[in-house]
């Protein structure tokens, strides 16, 4: 099943990120895909990006509302509201475990044999709802300018992905550019490299502690038609899940979690007794798992 993961994560970041012609074309790509709300945090104005980010496409909505309410345009952002509300719905967290570009390039990070692997202070893992809420939805729209203009904060502010993404690769294309830098790019470098050194040593950072698609999209965890349910009858409490969860979570002590990814090495390389499942709308999807004898007594007990 990793094998597996590990090409659609990196298919999904080649077609989210699949405008080659930029080197020649030395700017961001503006054709008709780029009206394509991407699943995962893969930043707009990354120069191969084909498709637009939904943390960046709300905060851009909100930070106009005001100023288009006191001129009369009413408009409300369905689209980009629905397409992320449909995925959570539908699959929950999965978004993040299998088609998120720099959920990928953390786990890449984390492989390398450098330093001791140690794991987040779990009150951190909040952090991400006040970033979901303050920065991607209220300081938009309620810290405005006189015009009543707001700005997208997270995007402007915090965003490592679109540092990485896009503001170096813009600064080498554009090299004209490096001229207007201040303390604002400085800032993002700063956290970027922060979470660059951190996903080093601990595993997927950022999507613990501070993306707010991930606290989006988990928040739909319980509910989402695809999901990965505990068979209690089978399971042992052997705790062999907590020790391959890349999110650092014990399925069968925390079925739903937010935190989880649903990237099921729990499921596949760690429990031996089937007592986790995949199921869409409540109907398993998983191969039956055959148990040995033994494993079948220490279930049974």
């Amino acid at each position: 099943m990793e094998p597996l993961r590990r090409l659609v994560q990196v298919i999904a970041t080649l077609v989210t990120n699949g405008y080659f012609l930029f080197p020649q074309s030395k700017n961001i790509y503006q054709g008709p895909l780029k009206i394509v709300c991407s699943p995962g945090l893969n930043c707009y104005s990354c120069p191969a990006s084909t498709t637009y980010c939904p943390i960046g496409a709300i905060q851009q909505l909100l930070l106009g509302l005001r100023f288009s309410l006191e001129t009369g345009a009413y408009y409300f952002g369905s689209y980009v509201v629905g397409s992320i509300g449909l995925i959570g719905a539908f699959s929950g967290r999965i978004t993040c475990g299998w088609l998120c570009p720099f959920g990928l390039i953390q786990e890449l990070l984390y492989k390398l044999p450098l330093g001791k692997k140690r794991e987040v202070v779990y009150p951190l893992r909040y952090v991400k709802y006040f970033m979901l809420v303050l920065f991607v939805f209220l300081f938009p729209l309620l810290l405005t300018n006189e015009w009543g203009m707001g700005k997208p904060w997270f995007c402007k502010y915090v965003c490592p992905a679109g540092t990485l993404e896009a503001g170096i690769p813009m600064l080498l294309l554009q090299p004209e550019l490096r001229a207007t830098l201040g303390l604002l790019f400085y800032n993002k470098l700063l956290w970027m490299l922060v979470f660059i050194g951190w996903s080093v040593v601990t595993s997927r950072p950022f999507c613990k502690t501070t993306c707010p698609m991930g606290a989006f999209y988990g928040l739909f965890n319980k509910i989402s038609v695809v999901k990965l349910e505990l068979v209690e009858d089978r399971c042992t409490e052997c705790g062999a899940c907590a020790k391959v969860c890349p999110m650092g979570i014990q399925f069968n002590e925390v079925v739903g979690s937010p935190e989880c990814i649903m990237c099921m090495r729990c499921m596949k390389e760690a429990c031996e007794f089937g007592a986790i499942q995949l199921t869409c709308g409540g109907h398993s999807m998983s191969a039956p798992q055959r148990i040995s004898r033994k494993k079948q007594i220490l279930t049974e007990e």
